[in-house]
């Protein structure tokens, strides 16, 4: 049933693309390249990148933190996955990987299954804990989500695995890089456009990143994140990205938002991370500027991408949430491999909602 509908949404889906109001950022192409319009933003040069890798370890003013003799626990319980085909779900897989059950449809963001992030699989970084749940336990995928061109979040290897079967959103540009590996079935958007599948919303909302598979070939694609509004739950997806103003511009142009997966890992050493990773205090101010229900951690525990310990960013987070005076129930730190149903927070949603109706009735 689910192909008949995705045979029948993909002959028609170029017909639902709409375009947003275009205020918040107006210009973020130059015609070459993309470029982060946001006030405050400092691109990193290469010069910048060789100090970091090269000239702070030779001069011993980078700490390398050895990426082993982590215990990352990985959780073989699935049975959720195989229950209720229409109940609403998250799980981690690991990295930014997630994969999502909404109005019964199966969703992956990012999604990385190699060795290594890198184009080649004997030299780069290294998984240091395998995919929470295997791409061949998984249900089949109705739709995949891509939010840049970065090895570690667009894998060759495992949309060769996926094919043609899955439908792909992309950003602007990265749909040639998709194409060239023989995917077909897949539409580009820019910042704010919007897509309808099946009984879902998408939005491609802005993220302050950048692109670029080789050092000569930057920001000749887009980056963005990912807003999924369902009958009963709406979900936000940051893929990679800094600190920016485009929080609270998003929880103006769709709030409510329930649930917001933010990207916690890779922001050390600051100087250099910074305009491109939040660190944990700063996915934190974020998560509030959403005013979402629930924060779920990504980008972290994967892979050794930054200077930090690989298990440090959910502590931090924590200790920030604390200071901000946010419950620890919101925050959901998923191990490798967790499936939790959304069915409580849809319920509390509609619960909400016919309070309000009627209150609304009384007056």
């Amino acid at each position: 049933m689910m192909k008949i509908r995705l045979k029948t949404i993909s002959m028609g889906i170029l017909m639902m693309v709409t375009a947003a109001n275009f205020s918040f950022s107006q210009t973020h192409y130059d015609g070459q390249k993309y470029f982060n319009p946001f006030p405050g933003f400092k691109k990193r040069t290469f010069g910048d990148l060789l100090k970091w890798m090269v000239w702070d370890r030779l001069t011993g003013k980078r700490a390398i933190v050895r990426s082993q003799n982590h215990n990352f626990e990985v959780v073989k319980d699935h049975r959720l996955l195989k229950q209720n085909a229409n109940e609403p779900l998250v799980a981690w897989i690991g990295h930014s990987t997630l994969f999502l059950r909404l109005d019964g449809v199966n969703i992956l963001t990012d999604p990385i299954f190699s060795e290594r992030c890198s184009p080649f699989q004997a030299v780069g970084p290294k998984r240091i804990v395998p995919p929470g749940i295997a791409l061949d336990s998984l249900p089949e995928i109705d739709l995949v989500l891509i939010s840049h061109d970065h090895y570690d979040h667009l894998d060759k290897n495992t949309i060769l695995r996926l094919g043609n079967k899955p439908f792909y959103l992309a950003p602007a540009g990265v749909g040639e890089i998709l194409r060239s590996w023989g995917i077909t079935n897949f539409v580009e958007l820019d910042w704010w456009e919007e897509i309808g599948f099946n009984q879902l919303k998408i939005v491609c909302t802005p993220a302050q990143h950048f692109s670029g598979r080789n050092p000569f070939q930057q920001n000749q694609t887009l980056w963005a994140g990912w807003l999924i509004q369902s009958r009963t739950l709406n979900v936000y997806y940051a893929g990679d990205t800094g600190y920016f103003p485009g929080f609270a511009e998003i929880k103006r142009r769709y709030a409510p938002i329930h649930v917001a997966a933010l990207p916690i890992g890779a922001y050390q050493p600051r100087w250099f991370m910074k305009p491109v990773h939040m660190d944990p205090p700063e996915a934190v101010k974020a998560f509030q500027e959403l005013e979402a229900e629930v924060f779920i951690p990504v980008h972290w525990g994967t892979f050794k991408l930054a200077d930090e310990p690989m298990d440090e960013p959910p502590g931090v987070l924590k200790e920030s949430a604390e200071k901000s005076g946010l419950q620890p129930e919101r925050f959901w730190i998923l191990k490798h491999g967790e499936v939790r149903g959304l069915k409580k927070i849809a319920q509390k949603i509609e619960a909400a909602g016919q309070e309000r109706a009627s209150l609304t009735q009384k007056r």
